[in-house]
């Protein structure tokens, strides 16, 4: 794990352009309130996230691409809580969704059904059939096989689906390998030189409404120019689609676009919105991005607890509450989030620990860490940069609790999750029936469509 040399900030500034962090009188503030007052009310570890910096990130995105006439879904995998997909919708976001599940939360938040995306490479039949039923914008389908399956449900349902087509444009975004989706040995998309074909027959399906295309390279992308790559391969081919006769009047450009994890905003908006306009924005399409990350990364963090402090070889090593169930990113991508103490004494002498969870794995390591203070047990710390895939990528893997999590705003905070203790999670488990399966399977297409399993 490679060592994060992280930089404390100076009393009444902030950590980073879009960082809501903020240290008074060398206490660690979230917005207009204290980070331990929070943790008095709410156990550790929970995550808690910054209204003021979703709105700022919203706003500045909005501002870069609406000029061009660009719309923004917000990609609900990101961070599926109701509330903070409520706050979103309230500032005009729609919402790009990979799972029934997304779609339900999307709907609880007050979200238009006419402002969902469904995209995702294993939508069920139930999934379909529900996104149909409540007018769902659009489903980006994401192979053959699929095509046929929605045809299949709509026919059913007497409805017709509006689809777009998911391009693979076979364009690498120099990410993470587990979080690239544009090459050709990727499990997303269609091969770009087999759209022409599915385009004409999803055309001539009259259970189908092809508005358009898309396409989503890739997550945490920092360096721009595989977008300009992509975009100028999709405009290419919207333009050869309508030399055929195959008219395209959306196109869907995903998300992807990257922050830096030291709580600054990463590459600046503005020059994504330029690469945008310069390849797609003249091609006469409605044009879509799927941001997440960027949104409600920086506005978030995990807060802990320092359970023991013990020497592992020549390092000091501090156990948090905090786990690789509760965080995954560092365990599944070596990712290293910010580490960030409640207080602040520039007198004291810093010093370097590897910090851990209590989970019986390895790979249960968030990091080795520079310029901390002394810890003790019962100090608390902060992951920065927590707001993307953290609580929407939480299990209970050893039985722990699923974390809480927190809104602030301004000088306020209320539970917007409350904590999944052992006792709730035991309910689920309790026995039912035995059951003695039919000698043949049911045939009911109703059943087929409703099934939830």
């Amino acid at each position: 794990m490679a060592e994060h040399s992280m930089t404390l900030v100076e009393p009444d500034g902030g950590t980073g352009e879009r960082d809501p962090l903020v240290y008074r009188d060398e206490v660690l503030h979230i917005e207009g309130v204290r980070v331990d007052a929070i943790a008095q009310a709410v156990a550790t570890p929970f995550y808690c996230y910054s209204s003021a910096a979703i709105r700022e990130a919203y706003g500045t995105l909005s501002r870069a691409l609406s000029p061009i006439g660009v719309s923004v879904c917000f990609a609900v995998k990101a961070n599926c809580n109701v509330s903070v997909l409520g706050l979103l919708a309230e500032l005009g976001s729609g919402m790009d969704i990979v799972s029934g599940g997304e779609l339900e939360r999307a709907l609880a938040a007050g979200v238009p059904a006419s402002k969902i995306i469904f995209s995702g490479v294993g939508k069920k039949r139930a999934e379909i059939a529900r996104a149909l039923e409540v007018g769902i914008h659009q489903i980006n389908v994401e192979s053959a096989a699929e095509l046929d399956v929605v045809i299949s449900v709509a026919a059913a349902l007497d409805l017709r689906a509006p689809v777009a087509l998911r391009v693979n444009p076979d364009v690498d975004a120099h990410t993470h390998s587990k979080i690239s989706t544009g090459r050709r040995e990727d499990k997303f998309g269609i091969a770009i030189e087999m759209i022409p074909a599915l385009f004409a027959k999803a055309a001539a399906a009259p259970e189908l409404d092809v508005v358009g295309l898309a396409v989503h390279i890739g997550s945490q992308i920092l360096d721009l120019t595989p977008y300009r790559e992509a975009y100028s391969r999709m405009a290419d081919l919207v333009a050869s689609l309508r030399s055929r006769g195959l008219p395209v009047h959306r196109l869907d450009l995903g998300g992807g676009i990257g922050i830096l994890y030291d709580q600054n905003a990463g590459r600046e908006i503005g020059e994504y919105a330029e690469i945008v306009r310069e390849t797609v924005g003249d091609i006469g399409c409605e044009l879509t991005v799927e941001p997440g990350r960027w949104l409600v990364g920086p506005g978030g963090v995990l807060v802990t607890e320092v359970l023991y402090v013990k020497e592992t070889g020549d390092r000091l090593t501090a156990i948090v509450d905090a786990g690789m169930n509760d965080l995954m990113r560092p365990a599944l991508y070596g990712a290293v989030h910010p580490v960030l103490p409640l207080r602040h004494d520039r007198q004291v002498n810093s010093h370097i620990y590897q910090i851990a969870g209590p989970v019986c794995e390895s790979s249960d390591v968030f990091g080795t860490y520079a310029a901390l203070p002394p810890l003790q047990l019962g100090d608390r710390l902060v992951f920065g940069c927590a707001g993307a895939y953290g609580a929407s990528m939480a299990s209970t893997y050893n039985s722990r609790d699923l974390a809480a999590e927190v809104l602030v705003d301004g000088d306020r905070f209320r539970v917007i999750r409350r904590r999944q203790t052992i006792e709730a999670m035991l309910a689920l488990e309790e026995g039912s029936e035995w059951q003695i399966p039919r000698a043949e399977p049911a045939k009911d297409v109703e059943r087929v469509f409703r099934q939830t399993a």
